[in-house]
């Protein structure tokens, strides 16, 4: 089984850190051309110096002008595109539901959930143009299941779910496949200071407190951001290329969250 993506053109949001920068170098060392924004000018400025072949764009893509502006300038210098990687997304507060304000609540679903649905309905026409394609959104576990002290960030994650499910089911014709990664526990500062705002909630450190997220998973394990970058990969490639609709978790079998102070 051959997975390349030799030549193809993919577009990456959020790429100049984290799980988006690792999906592009993966994506770059399996022969694909790489254009990526971000909202980090000075992540963007690393990205370049380091990666001068990526087009790389300052962009919010919870701002539809914004998202416009990504695609006018990634199109011509890509010549069209074939993958599109719905990767931007915030962690949001951790905080009790009734203490999460309005705007906390509106500014995550619009990075984590808005933000797609821009992207995805202007990469629609140039992947129809192509004969198809694929796009991989984002998710997270925490669409799966209630996450404790999470509300938007769940929210958003299962609205990403359903989202990805309607666009795989739309597009499908036009050969253009959708898929959704729902990662787990991500190696990395992110999900540390998540896990450090948890463990407080609950009284604890965050070494105390770790064993008790790893009890949660099967394999007692967090996952490395390579893991979901060669998901992608996959989902991306023509190994993939009758793969759709499908929310695949990469999680080491995340079984479900407890609440903080459950043992």
């Amino acid at each position: 089984m051959e997975i390349a993506l030799k030549g193809k053109r993919t577009l990456i949001t959020a790429g100049a850190s984290g799980i988006g920068r690792v999906i592009a170098d993966v994506f770059a060392e399996n022969g694909a051309r790489i254009h990526l924004c971000d909202i980090d000018e000075a992540a963007l400025a690393k990205v370049r110096a380091e990666r001068p072949e990526f087009g790389a764009s300052v962009a919010d893509v919870a701002d539809p002008a914004a998202v416009d502006r990504l695609f006018d300038e990634a199109l011509p210098r890509l010549g069209g595109l074939d993958i599109l990687i719905n990767n931007a997304g915030i962690a949001g507060p951790t905080k009790p539901f009734a203490e999460v304000t309005p705007e906390e609540f509106t500014r995550t679903m619009a990075v984590n959930l808005n933000s797609q649905f821009f992207c995805t309905r202007r990469a629609v026409a140039p992947l129809r143009a192509a004969g198809g394609g694929a796009i991989v959104n984002l998710s997270s576990v925490a669409g799966r299941f209630p996450m404790p002290l999470r509300t938007p960030y769940s929210t958003s994650k299962f609205a990403v779910c359903g989202f990805t499910s309607e666009a795989a089911y739309e597009l499908g014709p036009d050969n253009i496949r959708v898929n959704a990664i729902l990662p787990g526990a991500v190696e990395g500062p992110r999900l540390r200071n998540v896990l450090e705002k948890q463990a407080a909630a609950a009284g604890r450190t965050y070494d105390e407190w770790l064993p008790t997220v790893l009890s949660m998973i099967s394999m007692r394990t967090m996952v490395s951001q390579r893991d979901i970058a060669e998901m992608a990969l996959f989902l991306s490639s023509d190994a993939g290329r009758h793969v759709s609709g499908q929310l695949i978790a990469v999680c080491g079998n995340f079984e479900g969250y407890r609440r903080p102070g459950s043992p």
